[in-house]
């Protein structure tokens, strides 16, 4: 007489107290699930390397709020080159330098309590992939979402990116419509002193103005004028200009 032999699975399964199955099957689906919506993600993050962004959570919000925003895209090479300089000597010196996440400006801002350590990076992810607001999940999200950002983007990438989708005033999206909300002008044919206005009203642009500007306006675009051309001497500007 044959005895069947019974396979590993099946005999794994019986060795399972009956009432502990359920939570079993629960754990497998809920695993799965977390797998495919990483997998959606990255995804989703590769895709916007080469594709622009159609709109983010955060301008839909503010457009079904205000009935409709101000964008237009503008591809980097149609910026003014001291515009992408001006935003990174604003918002992140050592964009170039790190990862996605510069842990010293994180421990800098724990420290401090009243700044930001966020990099552009993070915002890119923050702004084209998450909500807005303080929170945890989120704050966790962005610090996993960042490095596969980081993967499959150029540093040129994200910084065009960064200056089509970031906010200059209520309803107004990215540097060109930025440009002709404050200056009438074309992002392309923005000056150093215009540029760096711009950059200085980030990132509270609905407390400050970049056409009436407060003695704190000046004084950061005084800053950021400085900044952008150390950079540009040093060497800090050359992962992003062509």
């Amino acid at each position: 007489m044959v005895k069947k032999t019974k396979n590993k699975k099946t005999a794994s399964a019986e060795r399972v107290p009956f009432f502990m199955r359920p939570m079993l099957f629960i754990r497998r689906w809920l695993l799965r699930i977390v797998l495919a919506v990483a997998a959606l993600l990255v995804l989703w993050i590769a895709a916007y390397s080469l594709i622009n962004p159609p709109t983010t959570p955060y301008i839909m919000s503010e457009g079904l709020r205000l009935g409709g925003v101000t964008r237009e895209w503008k591809p980097i090479e149609k910026i003014a080159p001291v515009m992408a300089r001006a935003v990174v000597a604003a918002e992140d010196a050592d964009f170039c330098l790190h990862w996605g996440l510069d842990l010293d400006a994180i421990v800098e801002a724990a420290e401090d309590g009243n700044r930001g350590g966020s990099t552009i990076s993070q915002q890119v992810v923050k702004n084209a992939f998450l909500w807005h607001g303080r929170s945890y999940p989120r704050k966790g999200l962005e610090a996993l979402m960042t490095p596969v950002m980081e993967l499959f983007w150029s540093k040129r990438r994200i910084l065009e990116v960064y200056m089509n989708i970031a906010e200059f005033d209520e309803g107004v999206f990215g540097v060109e419509a930025a440009a002709l909300h404050y200056f009438q002008v074309s992002s392309s044919e923005l000056t150093r002193l215009q540029a760096s206005r711009l950059a200085a009203i980030l990132p509270a642009p609905k407390s400050r103005s970049a056409s009436r500007p407060t003695d704190f306006v000046r004084a950061r675009t005084r800053s950021i004028l400085s900044g952008e051309a150390t950079i540009k001497a040093d060497g800090r500007a050359a992962c992003f200009e062509s």
